[in-house]
């Protein structure tokens, strides 16, 4: 290992900060019924009820959240000693009695038909359990439960029979009062001065991500920049696919997907090989599925301090649903253009009484035509359940399951003709009309977790996925632009991979004097085992299609066991150890460091059996990575943030003198700033960015066949990013990129050429408004713009992919518990390409003009 020095490189920005302090009203009369106590929040500190006669006139008035902030300790964990429930005229109330102090503000948020509300800082010390729970406790309210959570928090979750139920809380000398009501039975004055809204179920702006630190740390707190998309964005974008998902993260782009088969992105202009689930990482696989995802999660930068070997550009973690108590039955059916037809299903509750064994099931069909010629079709069949077991109040488990069988044409779309693509119909194919391509995945695991006090948790999980995929395609190999005669070649490829992975950690929080720590310490481990067997046919057997006047089936396509020369087979073993610790540290309430490191070995075995002859190499490699980040928060709503984080990757080339290559290794420099607005509805994330990626495997210029660890890319950029809600009922996530990215130092390709599929504008906006009161309520409205600049097509940027504007729209109408809704994707039928897979002859058109109609109950 050489050992190498880095000097810091900072990158100035400059940030604009507007504050806005509300106004309240100035008087506020004594409460006597929850229908007056409802229009404001009394925070008084005597044990009698005081007449408040205006609120301006006291020295001190507690009107504003931040103002209650300044009243409670700024660190005291307070303990919940006591619950009780009392009925109301319209509902209950519930009294969280604390001994001393006060409870810190909380927050809410809707799950189907439950409120939760979440109280930072607080722990529950009940004389008889750790656990709370009421069921019936009035007409309309099916269960009140209160738990602890991790990092010192506390969980009231509050199930409405039919809707979610509404809440308002208030400070007293007992401790906090949450006053609930079923449905929407309280009437809320257009003045009135609360901590707590009502939840909504269409929240986009999310509360906290897992992903960058494997706890659940409050966006406010990360020091790196991470973007989540709400399964409320997936649902109202009529988003099916991954990469229609990620289209609302800045920085993000759709990268080589061998002819649409598969997932691949390039993140900050590097291209990401791996997607996590849950935290456990799946390879490449096929198109992942999106009916079963709560939310996806995209942490820029390297990863590699807590996912191991990783491209420095950052990682997609998909967050899938999990079983809820109350039961919920979901149906939803949609049907559009191109014949689709696709039937969803999500079911979840308890299996006994004590609601100790919760299950959850999501299951698709989807069958559709392609805008391609002939009317090639796409199969998908798609099953998630989820089993969990809470064994006691500190200990649960929960097994996993999803399976996934997609089929789908095998197309590798048109072809570049001088600096541009060729002037042909976006629905013409270059391949043969049968060419297919098939996945079928299957993937289980578990998760345990065991909570030895409030404050350190044990976790164990373990994921077992494979993939197997079988192609027949017609692939291009040479084109001559003049004639437009397009060579090519019968091709099948068999591929099997394996992936094992065991997760343990141990999280806790502690204090050393007045420095508050949140620690993780685990280890991974890992083996991917792989297979690949692929076979073409002879020279000159392949007819080949003229591209401007194509003529198919030429000929009768031989089968797999017909082609007898074999291009690629090979056998991999690849396991992988990883020791890591990260120390989350709060120096001050507005000063925050982040510390990590981890320590990988990487051995691999790899056998190719191409020529006939075995040929065996063995690959071992260790590496350190680390990562560091600050967070300043000058005030509440605002966070800056800067970290230095590294990366690596092995490289499988060898030198001249059969020495194995160093692995190459990313190095990312950050400096941001997060701003949470209205209560934390509305989110903003600015970020600036230089990545390095370092000991790239580049040709040996002296000794061809050869490589040379000397190549270097690196990427800089801009990145915003916004999701929330503006008003009540007006959503918007919008997103906007400029990234720098280019080759540095290589012997392959010129210095200075950018990474194909690469912009260096890009952006998007999509915003609803859905109509809050009146006979239209319920009915929504939303639009949608996608732009993507210029790219190059290639590494030899001799050809460029033009940009593009695609617009979306929506219309939806919600009712109790029946949703409609109208989506058109490409509204103005605009022409654009995707993406381009493999040098001049696999690019890849959009779908032009697409309609969807969906029609779903829940109950």
């Amino acid at each position: 290992m050489q050992s190498q020095q880095y000097r810091l490189i900072w990158i100035a920005s400059a940030f604009s900060i507007i504050i806005v302090s509300p106004s309240w009203a100035s008087e506020v009369k004594e409460a006597e019924s929850w229908q007056e106590i409802g229009e404001h929040i009394e925070l008084k500190h005597s044990t009698s009820p005081q007449e408040i006669p205006a609120l301006n006139k006291f020295e001190q008035p507690a009107t504003t959240l931040d103002e209650w902030r300044d009243q409670i300790a700024q660190t005291t964990i307070v303990p919940i000693t006591g619950i009780r429930l009392s009925t109301v005229d319209v509902g209950i109330e519930v009294i969280l009695e604390t001994a001393d102090g006060q409870l810190s503000e909380p927050s809410t948020s809707v799950v189907n038909n439950t409120l939760i509300v979440e109280i930072p800082n607080a722990v529950l010390e009940l004389p008889d359990s750790n656990e709370f729970q009421q069921t019936n406790p009035v007409e309309g309210i099916t269960l009140v439960s209160v738990s602890s959570l991790t990092n010192n928090r506390v969980r009231v979750a509050i199930t409405g029979l039919y809707a979610p139920p509404t809440a308002k809380v208030r400070a007293a000398t007992e401790g906090l009062v949450l006053s609930v009501a079923s449905g929407t039975n309280i009437d809320e004055a257009e003045d009135e001065i609360q901590i707590v809204v009502t939840g909504e179920q269409d929240r986009y702006a999310p509360e906290d991500a897992t992903t960058a630190t494997r706890t659940e740390t409050p966006l406010r707190d990360i020091p790196q920049s991470i973007q989540v998309v709400p399964s409320q964005v997936i649902q109202d974008q009529q988003a099916n696919e991954l990469d229609e998902v990620l289209r609302n993260v800045s920085g993000v782009a759709i990268d080589s997907n061998f002819a649409g088969a598969l997932d691949r992105f390039s993140i900050r202009g590097f291209t990401q090989y791996n997607i996590l689930r849950n935290g456990f990482r799946e390879g490449e696989g096929g198109i992942r599925e999106t009916a079963n995802l709560e939310r996806v999660e995209v942490l820029k930068g390297p990863a590699s301090v807590l996912y191991g070997n990783l491209q420095p550009g950052g990682i997609v973690n998909l967050i899938t649903k999990q079983p809820l108590e109350e039961p919920v039955y979901s149906f939803e059916l949609s049907v559009g253009t191109e014949e689709s037809i696709r039937p969803v299903i999500d079911f979840t509750g308890s299996l006994n009484q004590e609601r100790s064994l919760l299950y959850r099931i999501n299951a698709l069909y989807n069958y559709s035509d392609t805008f391609r010629n002939f009317d090639q079709t796409i199969q998908r069949f798609f099953v998630a359940p989820v089993l969990e077991w809470r064994i006691s109040d500190q200990t649960n488990i929960t097994v996993e399951m999803d399976y996934l069988s997609d089929e789908r044409p095998f197309d590798r779309g048109l072809v570049a003709i001088g600096d541009g693509i060729i002037d042909a119909p976006i629905t013409r194919i270059l391949n043969e009309p049968d060419d297919f391509y098939e996945t079928e995945e299957f993937g289980i695991g578990y998760r345990f977790e065991h909570e030895f006090s409030n404050n350190w948790t044990l976790r164990n999980a373990f994921r077992y996925f494979v993939s197997n995929t079988l192609d027949l395609g017609t692939d291009p190999t040479e084109f001559n632009e003049e004639i437009g005669e397009l060579s090519r070649q019968f091709r099948s490829n068999s591929s099997l991979r394996k992936n094992y992975s065991l997760q343990t950690d141990l999280a806790g929080r502690f204090t050393t004097g007045s420095i508050e720590h949140t620690l993780i310490i685990g280890v991974d481990l890992g083996r991917v085992d792989s297979q690949e067997d692929t076979r073409v046919a002879a020279d000159g057997f392949t007819p080949s299609i003229n591209v401007f006047n194509p003529e198919y089936e030429t000929i009768p396509r031989p089968l797999r066991s017909d082609l007898e020369v074999i291009s690629t087979q090979y056998t991999d073993r690849l396991d992988t150890i990883g020791i890591f610790a990260q120390d989350q540290i709060t120096l001050l309430d507005n000063l925050k460091v982040l510390i990590g490191g981890r320590f990988d070995i990487v051995d691999e075995d790899y056998t190719d059996t191409s020529s006939g002859e075995e040929f065996f190499e063995n690959y071992y490699d260790e590496a350190f990575s680390p990562r560091v980040g600050i967070v300043y928060q000058p005030i509440e709503p605002i966070s800056l943030y800067a970290s230095y984080s590294r990366s690596f990757t092995p490289n499988f080339g060898v030198t001249v003198d059969q020495a194995r290559l160093d692995p190459e290794r990313g190095t990312q420099y950050e400096l941001g700033i997060r701003g949470e607005f209205f209560n934390s509805r509305l989110i903003s994330n600015l970020a600036v960015y230089e990545i390095t990626k370092s000991n790239v495997a580049t040709g040996d210029p002296d000794n061809p066949g050869f490589s040379i660890n000397i190549g270097e890319q690196r990427s800089r950029g801009i990145e915003l990013d916004v999701i929330g809600e503006i008003l009540p009922g007006w959503n918007i996530i919008a997103a906007y990129a400029y990234t720098d990215a280019e080759i540095t130092e290589s012997t392959d390709f010129e210095v200075g050429n950018r990474p194909s599929n690469v912009p260096k504008h890009s952006g998007s906006l999509w915003t609803t408004y859905e109509i809050q009161s009146g006979n239209l309520q319920g009915l929504g409205f939303g639009i949608g713009l996608f732009f993507i600049g210029e790219r190059q097509g290639n590494l030899a940027n001799d050809y460029q992919l033009p940009s593009y504007v695609r617009t979306d729209a929506a219309i939806y109408y919600r009712r109790d518990n029946w949703r409609a809704a109208l989506n058109v994707k490409n509204l103005f039928d605009t022409t654009y390409y995707e993406t381009a897979d493999f040098g001049r002859t696999t690019i890849r058109p959009g779908a032009p003009l697409t309609l969807t109609g969906t029609i779903a109950v829940e109950f």
